[in-house]
């Protein structure tokens, strides 16, 4: 598959630290690819170094297989929805989305219309910012980049301001928008939900270094690193062995002697509508957090319960 964007090398100093640390990726044509990693890890760094609001140190950056490192942003390819949207106050949704169109001069005002019925705002063409809601002017945002019919839409964290309702919703209908437009995005998050559910191939950063890339499934079930494990999603450490929690099974009775168990004493139990959260703690002192369903029975304070999982549960990290 041919990459709409290429990394190669990409570093970033800045006075005081080192941002970016030598990236190489490739990000397909038409994929939906996030980079997600905790705060400084240099997520948001590669954004602006891709779309040159930075200078990369070294490396270089590609657009469908063009050198574009020493372009100026406007000369890029590219568009950027930012965290807090960037809409003007003074302009009416219309006129927000439009603004990109009047430097160029043969504008296809007909896309404006039609990206405003695609994104749901027919009817709201006259309204403010002010006047819509979170949503709304997240889809505002989106159209005025899309219109500028960019071949890489880079999105920074452009969910972040959003109530966790409101915000599972939109990333619906980002995820729907993407399929439906088919543009390449590059979508920035600290949200490890976030990024396994809306996301074509993930890469996981840390400390300005790529640690593992790979589709959801593939870098939640079977990362290569004890961070990626650990910071796609809590982990039960047992023995050296890795186990989710959501696989992480509990019985009253010792189970059958074909898989591992260890007795264990419950420590607390929450519960959380669709499962219950089971913290317990083995004779070693470790502490081992069950998901299970709320239909397997009650487990209560000071149960003596039994602990255990299938071989194939178990995360395979590489020696090291």
């Amino acid at each position: 598959m041919d990459a709409a964007l290429g990394l190669q090398g990409l570093s970033k100093r800045f006075p005081d630290h080192l941002a970016l640390d030598g990236l190489t990726l490739e990000v397909p044509e038409g994929e939906l690819f996030t980079l997600v990693g905790p705060s400084g890890c240099g997520k948001t760094t590669t954004l602006r170094l891709i779309a040159g609001f930075e200078t990369p140190t070294a490396g270089d950056i590609f657009l469908q297989g063009q050198s574009i490192r020493h372009l100026k942003p406007f000369e890029r390819n590219v568009s950027t929805v930012f965290q807090s949207y960037a809409l003007f106050p003074h302009l009416n949704v219309r006129q927000n989305i439009e603004f990109g169109l009047r430097y160029r001069k043969q504008a296809d005002h007909s896309r404006v219309s039609r990206l405003i019925e695609m994104l749901q705002l027919a009817g709201k063409e006259d309204r403010l910012p002010g006047q819509l809601s979170g949503g709304e002017r997240q889809r505002v945002a989106l159209a005025r980049s899309l219109v500028l019919e960019p071949k890489v839409l880079l999105l920074d964290e452009p969910l972040a301001a959003l109530d966790p309702i409101l915000r599972k919703q939109v990333r619906t209908e980002l995820r729907a928008l993407q399929r439906k437009v088919g543009i390449t995005f590059l979508f920035i998050t600290h949200d490890q939900e976030e990024a396994l559910s809306i996301s074509d191939r993930i890469a996981v950063l840390n400390r300005g270094r790529l640690e593992q890339t790979g589709t959801p499934r593939e870098v939640y079930l079977h990362p290569k690193t004890r961070f990626v494990a650990g910071f796609l999603g809590p982990v039960n450490w047992v023995n050296g062995v890795g186990i989710r929690p959501e696989a992480t099974r509990l019985a009253h009775q010792p189970p059958d002697s074909n898989v591992k168990s260890i007795p264990a004493k419950v420590e607390g139990s929450l519960f959380l509508g669709n499962c219950l959260h089971v913290e317990t703690k083995l004779s070693s002192g470790e502490a081992v957090v069950a998901e299970v369903s709320r239909l397997n029975g009650v487990f209560e304070r000071g149960q003596d319960v039994h602990v255990w999982w299938h071989d194939h549960d178990e995360l395979a990290l590489p020696p090291g």
